[in-house]
């Protein structure tokens, strides 16, 4: 063969490769407002996920602990997942930090905290909470926080931590309202006070003292706090609470709280996550796990509170959640089922739709990953009807024009 015809041969091979690889992006493509099952975490055995985060820069990057003691990151939006870190300590949180980039960290049962400076992709043991059980993380621009079973920790870089109040209290959830100096934190226990108020702490000086403020909002454990986004005007950031008895939110600093759940909003339950999109005050997703029961579920609101539409997750027990910051966010949820003991991943493009269930025969533990689109939809259909369609288009215009070539060249080879 010449070598034009070498030449030929190597350009339709490699635009053939092309094409193939587009269209197996388009069948693999997360459809809209459906739920999709991802692969399950290697060696989870028969327990719930807790610990989920998604990378705020990046949709696609994942990382989870499993009840093990491994942390797991997908750089494939859960298609795959390879092991990061190997330990024996429980995984109960997982966060990446909004304000620096690639810093990561993950909280484990009475061994401490890991760090990741890369994203996730390699981790190492943090400094100053050894031997803490570290349930939840927070962060402001010059500090983060960490809630223990002995009380809050801060750190200026994530990676060495002293004790900064709280010590004799179990610190479950933990929120910065300000993230500028002076840091305003708000934390809560899932120890009932002495006093049979509502365990909730605030700190207007970054930790270095606190003090106990008695919203008038029921519960006797506070199970979740998040605050948002600060809003286009005002210098308050939205705070929401979850206790065991339902969901409340304030946009005054706690002096009042206005109850988001119960009547005809949202039911009577404990809310165990909450997860702002992140440029969005009013744009923010809540779950519960039911405590067990079919009251669980996950919620999305658009307009601070006023109204909560279902999501529909497929089990309604949910036990972790992450959300990505993109005007449509890309939803990642972990779900139990108490009475197998099977624990689900799923995924969902919230495009602002009813979302749909997945199809009958998706099945979360026997798929290696995203599963395609439900019904009878054939991988034609599907191509048609992508955003992707005008580059398959060009692709398989080039491959024509230089087919077209091959055969030219032949005839003029062979007369």
């Amino acid at each position: 063969m010449s070598l034009l015809g070498q030449r030929l041969a190597a350009t339709v091979v490699a635009l053939w490769v092309i094409v193939i690889a587009t269209v197996t992006a388009v069948a693999d493509a997360l459809p809209d407002s459906t739920w999709v099952a991802i692969k399950p975490l290697p060696h989870q055995a028969r327990s719930a996920v807790f610990a989920l985060a998604v990378d705020p820069t990046n949709n696609q990057f994942i990382v989870a602990g499993n009840s093990e003691g491994s942390l797991l990151r997908s750089t494939t939006g859960g298609t795959t997942w390879t092991a990061v870190h190997s330990g024996k300590a429980t995984i109960n949180t997982v966060a990446y930090s909004p304000f620096t980039s690639s810093l990561v960290l993950a909280g484990t049962r009475a061994s401490g905290a890991l760090v990741s400076r890369d994203a996730g992709g390699t981790w190492s043991s943090t400094q100053g909470l050894e031997g803490r059980t570290v349930r939840v993380f927070a962060f402001a621009l010059t500090l983060v926080a960490a809630g223990t079973d002995h009380g809050v920790y801060v750190s200026p870089d994530g990676l060495s931590w002293s004790p900064s109040g709280l010590s004799n209290r179990s610190i479950d959830a933990l929120a910065v309202e300000a993230i500028h100096s002076p840091v305003r934190l708000v934390a809560g226990s899932d120890s009932q006070a002495s006093s049979g108020t509502l365990p909730l702490y605030q700190s207007v000086d970054g930790g270095a003292s606190w003090t106990q403020f008695n919203p008038p909002i029921s519960g006797s454990i506070v199970v979740k706090l998040a605050a948002g986004p600060l809003p286009p005007t005002g210098n308050v950031r939205p705070l929401v609470v979850g206790t065991n008895t339902g969901l409340f939110e304030s946009n005054d600093n706690g002096s009042t709280f206005t109850p988001l759940s119960g009547g005809a909003l949202l039911p009577t339950t404990d809310y165990t996550q909450v997860s702002f999109v992140t440029d969005h005050f009013d744009h923010f997703y809540i779950a519960s796990d039911g405590g067990g029961s079919k009251s669980g579920g996950l919620w999305r609101t658009n307009d601070g509170g006023q109204s909560f539409v279902s999501l529909r997750p497929p089990q309604a027990s949910v036990t972790a959640l992450a959300v990505s910051n993109d005007e449509q966010p890309t939803v990642y949820v972990a779900t139990f089922q108490p009475s197998t003991h099977v624990a689900w991943l799923w995924t969902l493009h919230d495009t602002g739709a009813i979302p749909q269930g997945p199809a009958a025969s998706e099945s979360p533990v026997a798929s290696g990953g995203r599963t395609s689109r439900s019904g009878g939809d054939s991988i034609f259909s599907q191509i048609l009807g992508a955003p992707q369609l005008p580059y398959v288009g060009l692709g398989l215009g080039a491959l024509a024009v230089v087919l077209t070539a091959v055969v030219a060249h032949l005839r003029g080879r062979y007369r």
